[in-house]
């Protein structure tokens, strides 16, 4: 009696999986809705396709006439508004506004130095007198709050939708310089974990999708200035950033801006992958 031969069993190679490639996650979220002021922490941020990020740069303080016109908004070089990278001494000053009221609340050394209604004449006007003496060596004319009209911020350049930032880079950055750098220096939206320093590069003209349904369009790599010089809290010019990465890497580039091509919500935590 002829042994059966036994049936030959085909092995397929396992599939890849199809979809976007998961390698960072959002460490934390910020705004800042007065330009040079402070930061402010959110948990969740509700983005729209095509806009800015959402509270960011709503306010500026003008340092003397800037021809600025709200009805022909236009972007301003940051020389003409008050902005850590002349004006340093922002730094100190703990600022909250308040989205429902459009009140402004400055803290100086633990006191209340002034507080105002940015909607209303007599609340601008206060804080205008506030800057007046607080940084009135440094004003070149009348200080004045401006209001970005809709469809416009007070970003420093015309890219500055969204702007992202390494955690690793600056981990790596402050190996070189020889202290920690605080990631609030660079003033961006969103702190990336779990990549690799400088990999944020490699993500220009990339998409990449936040959260569960959120598109941003990574589109250039951004130029850092002497603002990311002065300690957020200290106050202090206490580094080099742009003349250590010059002289390291031979540009001044550290963080990406991006554009948002689909909205939705995102949050702490949100994991961060490249669509294919």
């Amino acid at each position: 009696m002829s042994e059966s031969t036994p049936e030959t069993e085909i092995v397929t190679p396992a599939e890849t999986p199809a979809g976007p490639v998961a390698f960072a996650a959002i460490s934390s979220l910020y705004r800042y809705p007065v330009k040079g002021l402070t930061p402010e922490r959110l948990e969740v941020v509700d983005l729209e396709a095509g806009k800015y990020f959402p509270g960011d740069r709503l306010y500026a303080i003008e340092n003397g006439p800037s021809g600025f016109m709200p009805e022909a908004p236009a972007f301003q070089p940051k020389i003409k508004f008050l902005m850590l990278m002349r004006n340093e001494r922002l730094a100190a000053l703990n600022a909250r506004f308040d989205d429902a009221t459009h009140e402004l609340v400055i803290m100086h050394e633990g006191t209340e130095a002034v507080r105002g209604r940015l909607d209303t004449e007599a609340g601008r006007v206060a804080i205008e007198a506030f800057f007046q003496r607080y940084s009135r060596y440094e004003l070149r004319g009348a200080p004045k709050v401006l209001e970005a009209p809709p469809q416009f911020r007070f970003v420093d350049t015309t890219d500055g939708y969204v702007s992202l930032i390494n955690l690793a880079s600056c981990a790596a950055l402050g190996e070189i310089i020889g202290a920690p750098v605080d990631p609030l220096r660079f003033r961006a939206n969103l702190y990336l974990d779990g990549m690799e320093p400088w990999e944020e590069f490699d993500l220009v003209g990339h998409t990449i999708e936040v959260g569960n349904h959120v598109r941003l369009k990574v589109t250039k790599r951004i130029f850092r200035c002497a603002a990311t010089n002065v300690d957020p809290s200290t106050a202090r010019r206490d580094m080099d950033v742009p003349g250590t990465l010059m002289r390291t890497f031979g540009h001044t580039d550290c963080g990406i801006f991006a554009e948002i091509e689909q909205g939705g919500l995102i949050a702490q935590g949100d994991e961060v992958r490249l669509r294919l």
